[in-house]
């Protein structure tokens, strides 16, 4: 899954809950497939700041 297509999920289902589209069973599952959606983003932004400063430290030396 790509970033983009995680944030876009993330987005659906706070819009269905807060527009009150999902039954109660239905919420229970949204929110905990948000929290492993919010865990996958924070890696990737975490694994992209690396390689970012990774790059920035060797321009830096050369």
């Amino acid at each position: 899954m790509k970033y983009e297509e995680a944030m876009k999920r993330l987005e659906q289902i706070v819009q269905d809950i807060e527009e009150n589209k999902l039954d109660i069973d239905l919420v229970s599952e949204r929110l905990k497939e948000a929290q492993e959606l919010v865990k996958f983003c924070k890696e990737r932004l975490y694994q992209t700041d690396q390689e970012i400063q990774k790059l920035l430290a060797d321009q830096q030396e050369n």
